[in-house]
């Protein structure tokens, strides 16, 4: 059975950073797309970035890119993502999931229809 456990989430002021960890058993990392996605109150949910083609390339959406890195740890089978210079826009639950199937069509990576497997959600809050 695949699960994905979120954490590393919390308050944080503005221009701060955080690290998101997503532990992933069941499967191991280098069978498996992965991605990362997140929901604030009363919004759709938004990918904002993925491993998913086989190469192991990265893909970010365009609100978070040059700001936050998504990377694997192949020996501890985790996922992460690095946020850093956060905004207040930010605030949301971030959410880590498995696909798996690979693409080179890496906005794909970006749509939550796309992935198998799912994460409970960690809160990211952005304030002063």
């Amino acid at each position: 059975q695949v699960q994905l456990v979120e954490s590393g989430g919390g308050l944080v002021q503005p221009g701060g950073s955080l690290r998101l960890s997503c532990a992933v058993s069941g499967v191991t990392l280098d069978l498996v797309g992965v991605g990362w996605f997140r929901q604030a109150p009363g919004k759709e949910r938004e990918g904002i970035s993925c491993i998913i083609s086989l190469d192991g390339s990265d893909y970010y959406a365009d609100s978070v890119k040059g700001r936050f890195t998504i990377s694997r740890d192949t020996v501890k089978n985790t996922v992460y993502l690095q946020m850093d210079s956060l905004k207040p826009e930010d605030t949301a639950v971030y959410y880590c999931a498995a696909a798996r199937t690979f693409t080179t069509d890496q906005p794909l990576g970006l749509r939550s229809g796309w992935y198998d497997f799912w994460g409970q959600g960690t809160q990211v809050t952005v304030s002063s």
